[in-house]
């Protein structure tokens, strides 16, 4: 199972566990990990699903290159790393 960590940022404000999911997209696995839980779901995807804008999902060390579909593939030892992105001057 693909496994899905935050931001220390969002820990912060709210005790988040490493969650484990099954899925063979982002979008599958934030689905499974996340469908409990209405407020994370919330911090990560808006009300169509798509990634909040100040959202960043790391996948194995690397930027997802999809951020609309969330299509990036994940293997069963995958780890995605959700962080808060920076913006601003």
């Amino acid at each position: 199972m693909a496994t899905i960590r935050f931001t220390s940022h969002l820990v912060r404000h709210r005790p988040t566990p490493v969650i484990v999911a099954h899925g063979a997209s982002v979008a599958a696995v934030l689905r499974a990990g996340l469908g409990g839980d209405d407020l994370l779901r919330g911090y990560v995807l808006d009300e169509h699903g798509r990634l909040r804008k100040h959202v960043n999902i790391y996948l194995d060390g690397h930027l997802i290159g999809d951020r609309l579909r969330l299509s990036d593939p994940v293997r069963p030892e995958s780890e995605i790393y959700v962080l808060q992105a920076l913006s601003g001057g």
